[in-house]
């Protein structure tokens, strides 16, 4: 990498960590864990957090400058908290890069899924997607997966009406998990 582009990112650097944490706290809602049924567990927590950065990563991507730079922000600041977490748990350094390297490649594999079900407005696939990965083969209780599925367009159009000015000074607002999903 080299020192320009370096600086670039730097440039973005805090804005992407306060986007990021911004997810997370949406991804805590604690009705996603009693009203919506995710797992509330690791990899629970895990899998809704990929959910909320990947909205996020997605809608900073589609914009011109410097959105691309903001997305590549938020998704350093993902791993690296990854890190940090990892590290609080008390895995042992020379397993940390291997895990955040299982995460890395868990988070692309789930961003593309959804990715391709939403850009070819699939349901179907998207609710496979969101099943597969937020309950790992336990099928979830009621119309979980729907009012999920609802929850992530409904995030996607709040992630849309947002404008990039206030991404890029690291401010986007989500709606509640229960507003989402109705």
């Amino acid at each position: 990498m080299g020192l320009l582009s370096l600086i670039r990112r730097r440039r973005y650097e805090r804005m992407g960590f306060e986007l990021y944490g911004a997810a997370v706290a949406a991804a805590r809602d604690p009705f996603l864990y009693t009203g919506l049924h995710v797992p509330d567990s690791l990899d629970g927590r895990f899998d809704i957090i990929v959910v909320y950065a990947f909205l996020l990563i997605q809608r900073l991507k589609q914009e011109p400058a410097p959105g691309p730079a903001l997305a590549q922000a938020v998704f350093d600041a993902m791993f690296s908290d990854m890190d940090v977490n990892l590290r609080e748990m008390g895995v042992g350094d020379l397993s940390v890069g291997r895990k955040v390297r299982v995460m890395w490649e868990a988070f692309h594999g789930r961003a593309a899924a959804y990715a391709a079900a939403m850009t070819a407005s699939d349901v179907a696939a998207l609710d496979a997607a969101l099943e597969r990965n937020v309950w790992r083969g336990t099928p979830p209780p009621d119309d979980a997966i729907g009012a999920l599925r609802r929850l992530v367009l409904a995030q996607e159009a709040q992630l849309f009406s947002q404008n990039l000015d206030s991404l890029a000074q690291g401010t986007v607002h989500f709606l509640s998990a229960e507003e989402a999903s109705q």
